[in-house]
């Protein structure tokens, strides 16, 4: 079952990669981050589920000043957390705050009703009125679960 999720993981890696490695004439900027997602439990329809480790939260962040050129967060999971059932009643958000760390935009996920091992989500290219940070957020049945943000500077 890993090996389902491990193109996806190597696809990120190789993005990550690249960011890093290329170079532009263009002012481009980007970042890729990473965060675990801690085990925790959950019911859904008098079911317990547990998601165990094994599981990270990445956010890939592309453009450059407060312009956003490609936007995306999802979960990979390998070994133990690739065996779980997953992320039920689950919704990514995109939140972008000021340097005073004031959120002014959210943009909400729908609320995916099936149970998935690999959520994920991009978000619309846009500009952003002002520098601060852009974050993502795992919400699973309601409640947020982990979050990975970046800092959007000159």
């Amino acid at each position: 079952m890993a090996a389902l999720y491990r193109p996806r993981l190597f696809t990120d890696l190789a993005a990550a990669c690249a960011l890093v490695l290329t170079s532009s004439s263009v002012a481009e900027a980007g970042a890729v981050g990473s965060t675990p997602v801690r085990t925790f439990e959950y019911s859904v329809g008098g079911m317990e589920m547990k998601v165990p480790t094994g599981c990270l939260f990445t956010h890939i962040i592309r453009g450059g000043g407060k312009k956003i050129t490609y936007q995306n967060a999802g979960v990979d999971c390998a070994f133990v957390g690739a065996l779980s059932s997953g992320f039920c009643n689950w919704r990514i958000d995109f939140t972008y705050a000021d340097t005073d760390n004031r959120t002014y935009r959210t943009s909400r996920g729908r609320t995916h009703d099936e149970c998935k091992i690999d959520p994920m989500r991009n978000n619309s290219p846009q500009t952003l009125p002002r520098y601060g940070k852009a974050c993502a957020h795992l919400y699973v049945n309601g409640v947020r679960r982990v979050s990975q943000c970046h800092h959007i500077t000159r």
